[in-house]
């Protein structure tokens, strides 16, 4: 009879199974979204942007540090040879911030194109879901080498990815219903630093929330695991299959052999 003060064999195999589950999903979630330096190299040029431009009020040469720093961020990442695709997005962001508030000639506009896309991303999140199909696992699908598989043979972790899609979304609706208000009342600098102020927390708290919802469901299926299983039985039964050929083979020299010998 198992000791009350003792765990038994099955109860630490299930605690170290769900402690094995929430390090992989911590590795995963640091993987897909950069960690600490993903977060520094998405907040450094708009961070630059607004406070050159609180002191000076010169666009041209705001814009123009935001842009040197982000590309000196994927300059970085090459020379380390990292993955540039975190630093890649900061640049996409900063340029098309830049030729929108050199168009318009607003250096509030510098800040619309990602509003535009975390609205794009925010409706993203909820209509996937809705649809079956939320996109947090469509984003970390591949990162814990589960794919698709989640939509049809591990219900509990499609579950899971739909509360994370949910609460991705409705985060980034609320960020949103700051930023937008702002961008029509605010100055350039009151709406910039609101914005510096709201990268982080909300996206460590959507983060925080998926890795909690992730931790509490089932392990996910590494179907890249089964395709190499798969291969490696296919190469066992075609090594049977040839094994079989070549003593049927061998048996029916053996009989003509005897054959010829008998006549």
């Amino acid at each position: 009879m198992a000791s009350v003060d003792k765990p038994t064999d099955r109860e630490r195999s299930d605690a170290d199974q769900a402690a094995d589950n929430k390090a992989v999903t911590e590795a995963a979630l640091f993987e897909a979204f950069g960690g600490v330096r993903g977060m520094v190299e998405t907040v450094a040029p708009g961070l630059l942007f607004v406070s050159i431009f609180t002191v000076d009020k010169d666009l041209h040469m705001s814009a123009i540090a935001a842009l040197v720093v982000a590309l000196a961020l994927v300059v970085v990442r090459l020379a380390m040879k990292d993955t540039v695709k975190h630093a890649f997005s900061g640049v996409f962001g900063v340029v098309f911030g830049v030729v929108f508030a050199m168009m318009t000639g607003n250096a509030k506009d510098f800040y619309l194109p990602g509003m535009l896309y975390t609205l794009g991303l925010a409706l993203a999140y909820i209509v996937t879901t809705l649809a079956g199909v939320p996109l947090i696992g469509l984003i970390l699908g591949p990162v814990f080498k589960e794919n698709l598989s989640w939509r049809t043979r591990n219900p509990g972790r499609k579950k899971a990815y739909a509360k994370a899609s949910w609460a991705w979304g409705l985060i980034l609706l609320a960020k949103c219903a700051i930023l937008f208000p702002l961008y029509w009342w605010a100055n350039t600098a009151q709406l910039g630093w609101v914005l510096v102020a709201l990268k982080i927390p909300p996206f460590l708290l959507a983060v925080w929330l998926t890795w909690i919802f992730l931790a509490k469901a089932p392990a996910p299926i590494d179907v890249f695991a089964e395709m190499e299983a798969e291969e490696e039985a296919e190469k066992a039964r075609e090594a049977e299959r040839a094994a079989e050929r070549a003593g049927a083979a061998g048996a029916a020299r053996a009989a003509e052999s005897g054959a010829s010998s008998g006549g």
